[in-house]
């Protein structure tokens, strides 16, 4: 520490300083002097950077002295006067210290001589056998008489007796290492006697080195923990970031699906008020048509009426056959104006408002699926997991089912009933990501598991039991092995997988990886242990499963790295 409690002590303040003690120029957080100090409401004193990386790093505002809670965080404001103080005090001391670097190596302090009478005159040393203080006058004989010359001289210090023996009245000058205390000569020679002692200018060098040490340790400890909030904070900015990134997004697709869904909206009416504006057309020339013959008919009628009450035998045989003979007309039977002019064509807007959902949904997922893939881990078959009827390939990135049962030593950890296998590697933090092989498979399990999972005997692949998978059956059935399971409808058969998992968020999410889709995500998972990678090849007896799951690396991930 650069002004430190020893080097303090030995300085000649001014008198408008002296008055007040090297503790009050102290920030209680960093234990150096004041820089920027500021005072909260409580009236305790920090430097600014102490107290705002204090309240960073804690959960409740409060002050660290008197831990008085606040209830909003305070403005912090630079008090001019301490900072004043304590400006002028740092000045003082390394005046000081240019001036005088080598007049207090030892901790100093104002004593009084005990001899004099009267005027005190301040006392230059104190002698441990006198157990008693002299200034420079009344020291003389111990630098004369050879008897006293003999006697241990200190700096002055206050409470001599203190530095004597309760029980023997003598010098504490050595130390027991056994018992870590300060005992005299006599001590040695019977409680102490078995114990390892030492001097106590020995004892005071090695506990000064362990100090050393301690505060060297100290120091970096704040410093790794200084970097680590500056990570954090760090952290917390990119988040930000993203999240901004993210709303941005989603307000641009939210956006165009409400403009298309408007806009199918829109053509939509448009088609069905054109639709019936050619209905009403097509009514009005049947109507035009119809009352035209009903008028020729209407006109027939009143000629066969006239007709029928002439009295001119000749005029009616002569007429008859043109008038009994029906006027040109329609087959009106068959023809009609349909009610429904509209039937399937809101259907087929809602179709295409999904085409363009899709559409919009492949086209995050693709972004989703290339922001988790930064996240790749290198995973690696564990041999000493897998069930006997498991092939491995040296590389431990290839498993299928074998047509023997290999003779493995037995191990706790070992699946002996169930075609399964582990990654080597566990995550109890963070996200991770990897991808498998699929292609021409009829039945494989995939997933997660946890450490403490049940590897003999029959296994029920759900989440209550420490697995999180997803599953092919028979070439065609997908599920997603929740409580209860999941049916999946996949458009594609996917090809290669890809499992991501978020431990503190409690996910994990599938992907077919050349799709670049969204299979199924497991969500509100509370993660407690270890999760390991899971395999299952499934049987290949029927001979047609006989593709080995291949852990493959994640091909974009130095590219997408690379652009970040």
């Amino acid at each position: 520490m650069l002004y430190g409690f020893t080097f303090g002590l030995c300085l000649d303040m001014t008198t408008s300083s002296s008055l007040l003690s090297e503790e009050q120029f102290l920030c209680s957080i960093c234990l150096d002097v004041f820089t920027e100090p500021v005072s909260i409401p409580c009236g305790h004193n920090y430097c600014k950077a102490c107290i705002s990386g204090y309240w960073d790093t804690s959960d409740l505002c409060q002050c660290p002295m008197c831990k008085k809670n606040f209830d909003k965080r305070p403005d912090l404001f630079v008090n001019t006067f301490i900072s004043e103080m304590a400006a002028q005090f740092r000045q003082t001391v390394e005046v000081k210290a240019t001036s005088s670097p080598d007049q207090c190596p030892d901790i100093i302090v104002e004593v009084s001589c005990d001899i004099c009478t009267g005027m005190k005159v301040k006392a230059l040393k104190s002698c441990l056998v006198c157990q008693t203080s002299y200034c420079e006058t009344h020291l003389e004989p111990h630098q004369r008489v050879p008897a006293l010359k003999r006697h241990k001289l200190i700096n002055p210090v206050e409470n001599l007796e203190e530095r004597m023996c309760k029980k023997h009245d003598r010098l504490l000058e050595l130390f027991c290492r056994t018992d870590q205390t300060c005992v005299c000569q006599f001590c040695t020679e019977t409680d102490h006697k078995t114990h390892d002692t030492v001097p106590l200018e020995e004892a005071y060098g090695e506990r000064k080195a362990e100090l050393g040490k301690t505060e060297t340790e100290v120091q970096q400890m704040i410093q790794e923990r200084l970097k680590k909030v500056q990570e954090i904070k760090h952290s917390v900015d990119l988040s930000q970031k993203d999240a901004e990134r993210e709303i941005s997004d989603s307000v641009q697709v939210f956006t165009a699906l409400v403009r298309s869904i408007e806009r199918s909206q829109t053509e939509l009416i448009e088609v069905i008020e054109e639709k019936q504006k050619a209905a009403e057309r097509q009514a009005e020339g049947l109507i035009k048509d119809l009352e035209q013959e009903i008028t020729e008919l209407q006109r027939r009628s009143t000629e066969l009426e006239q007709l029928s009450h002439t009295e001119d035998h000749l005029h009616l045989l002569q007429s008859c056959p043109s008038l009994c003979t029906p006027p040109p007309t329609k087959d009106w039977s068959r023809i009609s104006v349909h009610s429904d002019m509209c039937v399937g064509t809101v259907r087929r807007a809602v179709s295409q408002v999904e085409e363009t959902i899709l559409s919009e949904v492949k086209k995050l997922c693709d972004a989703e699926l290339k922001r988790i893939q930064q996240y790749a881990v290198d995973v690696t078959l564990d041999p000493d997991t897998a069930h006997r009827g498991l092939i491995m390939s040296e590389d431990g990135k290839r498993v299928k089912h074998g047509d023997t049962k290999q003779h493995l030593p037995y191990k706790p950890v070992r699946f002996s009933t169930c075609l399964c296998i582990l990654g080597k590697e566990g995550f109890s933090s963070g996200r991770f990501y990897f991808e498998v092989m699929v292609k021409g498979k009829t039945d494989w399990d995939l997933g997660v598991a946890r450490e403490s999972i049940n590897r003999k005997g029959k296994i029920t692949l759900s989440p209550k039991n420490g697995y999180w998978t997803v599953w092919l059956r028979n070439g065609e059935q997908y599920k997603a092995l929740s409580s209860p399971s999941v049916l999946l409808q996949l458009r594609e058969k996917p090809q290669k997988v890809g499992v991501f998992v978020d431990y503190e968020e409690g996910q994990v999410s599938f992907y077919d990886v050349e799709a670049r889709s969204h299979i199924y995500s497991f969500t509100g998972c509370t993660f407690t242990e270890k999760l390991y990678p899971f395999f299952s090849p499934s049987s290949n007896d029927d001979g047609e499963n006989s593709s080995p799951l291949i852990i493959s690396p994640v091909n974009d991930r130095l590219s997408f790295n690379l652009k970040i």
